[in-house]
């Protein structure tokens, strides 16, 4: 009795330390190692790009910032492309992507989000003197540049358009107004940066979709911990006017009215 008594003892023991690790994969982990590892773009103005002095910048970026001081560590951004983001996730890169993932029923089945913390609408863009495309139905048989496995590729193909491949919006934007894509569907709000930044680019929105988009912080699923603190973060971020001054920094408004 007493070596099957000492057995399960041992067994308890094991299954708690087994516990522990199993504590130590999301919120504890983040917080003893003192670092959010995020994965993002670098190369999607005004979310997430390197400035004129080299430095990671961006809404996202600054979102991120804040979420990871609330969680009491320093923010770790990793960048990659955008097609290798979600991978970098699964391979644990990271524990979070930040960078304009929109909540789709799709990655909602394999991943969790925070509570949304932006809404975009889709642009339809051409070049200044297109005049064969005024609407998303015109894409049909056009040819629309996009990173592959974006939400706005997927959108032109729902539209009967080709695909040209790009590595983010800066090269489709690029193709479009070089006239090596007909089109493009991308962010109204980088669209509106970028036309801020480049006022005499040959490019011009023709059409938007009235229903907007709802974007998320991305993190593996079966996270409870970190989703909820992260969703804590975020909401203080917005009552306590931080998000509204990181707004108007990357907009020049509260783009949430």
């Amino acid at each position: 009795m007493k070596t099957i008594a000492t057995l399960l003892l041992a067994g308890m023991v094991q299954l708690g330390f087994s516990g522990a690790a199993l504590a130590e994969t999301d919120l504890a982990k983040i917080q003893s190692a003192g670092v959010f590892k995020i994965g993002t773009e670098g190369t999607y103005p005004p979310f997430t790009f390197h400035d004129a002095s080299g430095a990671l910048t961006g809404f996202d970026v600054d979102i991120g910032r804040e979420v990871a001081k609330r969680l009491k560590v320093k923010a770790e951004f990793v960048e990659g492309k955008w097609d290798g983001l979600i991978a970098g996730l699964d391979a644990k890169r990271y524990e979070a992507v930040i960078n304009q993932v929109s909540i789709t029923p799709e990655r909602q089945a394999k991943y969790d989000f925070s509570a949304p913390y932006l809404s975009s609408k889709a642009a339809l863009i051409v070049r200044d003197d297109n005049k064969t495309i005024k609407s998303f139905e015109d894409l049909k048989g056009k040819k629309s540049a996009h990173t592959l496995t974006s939400n706005y590729a997927q959108l032109a193909r729902s539209y009967g358009a080709d695909i040209v491949a790009t590595d983010g919006f800066n090269q489709s934007v690029d193709l479009v107004a070089q006239g090596r894509a007909d089109a493009t569907i991308n962010d109204n709000l980088s669209f509106l940066d970028f036309k801020k930044h480049k006022p005499d680019a040959p490019v011009k929105i023709v059409a938007s979709r009235s229903d907007a988009e709802q974007v998320g912080i991305l993190i593996e699923k079966g996270n409870p911990q970190l989703k909820e603190a992260i969703d804590k973060a975020l909401a203080d971020i917005k009552s306590d006017g931080t998000w509204q001054r990181i707004s108007v920094k990357y907009f020049g408004t509260d783009v949430s009215k």
